[in-house]
Protein backbone atom coordinates (compact mmCIF):
# COMPACT_ATOMS: atom_id res chain seq x y z
CA UNK A 1 0.00 0.00 0.00
CA UNK A 2 1.34 3.53 -1.20
CA UNK A 3 2.56 5.33 1.99
CA UNK A 4 1.86 8.88 -0.17
CA UNK A 5 -1.89 7.68 -0.56
CA UNK A 6 -2.15 6.76 3.30
CA UNK A 7 -0.93 10.31 4.52
CA UNK A 8 -3.60 11.79 1.77
CA UNK A 9 -6.44 9.55 3.53
CA UNK A 10 -5.26 10.66 7.40
CA UNK A 11 -5.34 14.17 6.31
CA UNK A 12 -8.89 13.93 5.05
CA UNK A 13 -9.79 12.04 8.27
CA UNK A 14 -8.45 14.24 10.32
CA UNK A 15 -9.80 17.01 8.71
CA UNK A 16 -13.61 15.74 8.82
CA UNK A 17 -13.46 14.93 12.31
CA UNK A 18 -11.81 18.26 13.49
CA UNK A 19 -14.51 19.50 11.16
CA UNK A 20 -17.06 17.47 13.10
CA UNK A 21 -15.58 17.98 16.79
CA UNK A 22 -15.13 21.58 15.88
CA UNK A 23 -18.77 21.69 14.79
CA UNK A 24 -20.64 19.94 17.99
CA UNK A 25 -17.93 21.28 20.90
CA UNK A 26 -17.61 25.04 19.66
CA UNK A 27 -20.94 25.68 18.89
CA UNK A 28 -23.69 22.80 20.46
CA UNK A 29 -21.76 22.12 23.29
CA UNK A 30 -20.66 26.19 23.77
CA UNK A 31 -16.93 24.53 24.86
CA UNK A 32 -13.76 24.40 24.04
CA UNK A 33 -12.82 21.62 21.39
CA UNK A 34 -8.61 21.24 21.64
CA UNK A 35 -8.73 18.46 24.03
CA UNK A 36 -11.22 16.61 21.72
CA UNK A 37 -9.10 17.45 18.32
CA UNK A 38 -5.99 16.07 20.19
CA UNK A 39 -7.34 12.97 21.03
CA UNK A 40 -8.81 12.44 17.38
CA UNK A 41 -5.52 13.39 15.57
CA UNK A 42 -4.09 10.37 18.53
CA UNK A 43 -6.81 7.66 17.93
CA UNK A 44 -7.48 8.21 13.94
CA UNK A 45 -5.89 6.38 11.53
CA UNK A 46 -6.12 5.87 7.70
CA UNK A 47 -6.44 2.17 8.62
CA UNK A 48 -9.60 0.80 10.53
CA UNK A 49 -7.76 -1.71 12.66
CA UNK A 50 -5.01 0.39 13.77
CA UNK A 51 -7.68 3.11 14.69
CA UNK A 52 -9.53 0.52 16.62
CA UNK A 53 -6.39 -0.71 18.22
CA UNK A 54 -5.21 3.15 19.07
CA UNK A 55 -8.46 3.89 20.43
CA UNK A 56 -8.88 0.71 22.80
CA UNK A 57 -5.50 1.83 24.09
CA UNK A 58 -6.05 5.20 24.80
CA UNK A 59 -9.77 4.96 26.13
CA UNK A 60 -8.32 1.81 28.59
CA UNK A 61 -5.49 4.75 29.60
CA UNK A 62 -7.84 7.53 29.88
CA UNK A 63 -9.96 5.76 31.99
CA UNK A 64 -7.13 4.44 34.51
CA UNK A 65 -5.66 8.21 34.45
CA UNK A 66 -9.42 9.62 35.05
CA UNK A 67 -10.13 7.14 37.80
CA UNK A 68 -6.65 7.43 39.68
CA UNK A 69 -6.73 11.48 39.42
CA UNK A 70 -10.38 11.69 40.86
CA UNK A 71 -9.28 9.61 43.30
CA UNK A 72 -6.25 11.25 44.53
CA UNK A 73 -8.36 14.58 44.11
CA UNK A 74 -11.00 13.87 46.46
CA UNK A 75 -9.18 11.70 48.89
CA UNK A 76 -6.14 14.12 48.94
CA UNK A 77 -8.36 17.84 47.59
CA UNK A 78 -7.15 20.33 45.43
CA UNK A 79 -3.03 20.02 46.06
CA UNK A 80 0.18 20.06 44.52
CA UNK A 81 1.20 17.22 46.87
CA UNK A 82 -0.57 15.07 44.97
CA UNK A 83 -0.02 15.72 41.24
CA UNK A 84 3.36 13.62 41.60
CA UNK A 85 2.01 10.81 44.18
CA UNK A 86 -0.78 10.46 41.14
CA UNK A 87 0.97 10.56 38.41
CA UNK A 88 3.27 7.63 39.72
CA UNK A 89 0.37 5.33 40.65
CA UNK A 90 -0.58 5.84 37.51
CA UNK A 91 2.46 5.17 35.85
CA UNK A 92 2.59 2.11 38.06
CA UNK A 93 -0.56 0.74 37.54
CA UNK A 94 -0.84 1.43 33.78
CA UNK A 95 2.65 -0.04 33.66
CA UNK A 96 2.37 -3.63 35.20
CA UNK A 97 -1.64 -3.77 36.32
CA UNK A 98 -3.06 -3.11 33.12
CA UNK A 99 -0.29 -3.53 30.77
CA UNK A 100 -1.75 -1.88 27.83
CA UNK A 101 1.52 -0.37 26.12
CA UNK A 102 0.17 1.52 23.25
CA UNK A 103 -0.89 4.84 24.60
CA UNK A 104 0.17 4.70 28.25
CA UNK A 105 1.20 7.65 28.30
CA UNK A 106 -2.01 8.47 28.19
CA UNK A 107 -2.71 7.46 31.94
CA UNK A 108 -0.48 9.91 33.58
CA UNK A 109 -1.59 12.63 31.27
CA UNK A 110 -5.41 12.25 31.94
CA UNK A 111 -4.37 11.90 35.79
CA UNK A 112 -2.60 15.46 35.16
CA UNK A 113 -5.28 17.06 33.55
CA UNK A 114 -7.96 16.10 36.66
CA UNK A 115 -5.78 16.89 39.18
CA UNK A 116 -4.57 20.20 37.69
CA UNK A 117 -8.27 21.28 37.05
CA UNK A 118 -8.60 20.89 40.58
CA UNK A 119 -5.25 22.30 42.14
CA UNK A 120 -6.44 25.27 39.47
CA UNK A 121 -9.52 26.63 41.10
CA UNK A 122 -8.75 25.33 44.43
CA UNK A 123 -12.01 23.24 44.83
CA UNK A 124 -12.73 19.23 44.91
CA UNK A 125 -16.09 19.69 43.34
CA UNK A 126 -14.75 21.96 40.37
CA UNK A 127 -11.96 20.07 39.68
CA UNK A 128 -13.66 16.84 39.43
CA UNK A 129 -16.42 18.83 37.21
CA UNK A 130 -13.84 20.14 34.94
CA UNK A 131 -12.11 16.98 35.07
CA UNK A 132 -14.93 14.52 34.05
CA UNK A 133 -15.94 17.49 31.55
CA UNK A 134 -12.01 17.11 29.76
CA UNK A 135 -12.27 12.98 30.21
CA UNK A 136 -15.71 13.32 27.85
CA UNK A 137 -14.01 15.43 25.67
CA UNK A 138 -10.92 12.91 25.40
CA UNK A 139 -13.49 9.90 24.34
CA UNK A 140 -15.55 11.84 22.29
CA UNK A 141 -12.46 13.05 20.36
CA UNK A 142 -11.28 9.47 19.89
CA UNK A 143 -14.88 7.60 18.92
CA UNK A 144 -14.65 10.67 16.31
CA UNK A 145 -11.98 9.71 14.69
CA UNK A 146 -12.58 5.95 14.66
CA UNK A 147 -16.00 6.66 13.21
CA UNK A 148 -14.28 8.83 10.68
CA UNK A 149 -11.35 6.14 9.84
CA UNK A 150 -14.38 3.54 9.42
CA UNK A 151 -16.89 5.88 7.42
CA UNK A 152 -13.89 6.31 4.98
CA UNK A 153 -12.41 3.02 4.44
CA UNK A 154 -16.12 2.36 3.30
CA UNK A 155 -16.65 5.62 1.14
CA UNK A 156 -12.67 5.20 -0.24
CA UNK A 157 -11.19 1.51 0.37
CA UNK A 158 -7.44 1.89 0.47
CA UNK A 159 -6.08 -1.46 -1.55
CA UNK A 160 -2.99 -3.19 -0.71
CA UNK A 161 -0.90 -4.32 -3.43
CA UNK A 162 -1.75 -7.57 -4.53
CA UNK A 163 -5.65 -6.39 -4.85
CA UNK A 164 -6.64 -7.03 -1.44
CA UNK A 165 -8.49 -4.33 0.56
CA UNK A 166 -7.17 -2.77 3.66
CA UNK A 167 -8.68 -1.34 6.35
Amino acid sequence: MPRDILGIRFACNVAIATSLIWYALAYLADTNPLWAIASMVAAADPQVDEARRMFRSRLINVLVGGIVGLLFLIIGGPAEWTLPLALGVTVLLSSYVIQVQTMWRQAPITAAIVIASGASSHSVVSGVEHGLHKVAEVVFGCLVGVAVSWAMSKVWPIRQRGGLKAS
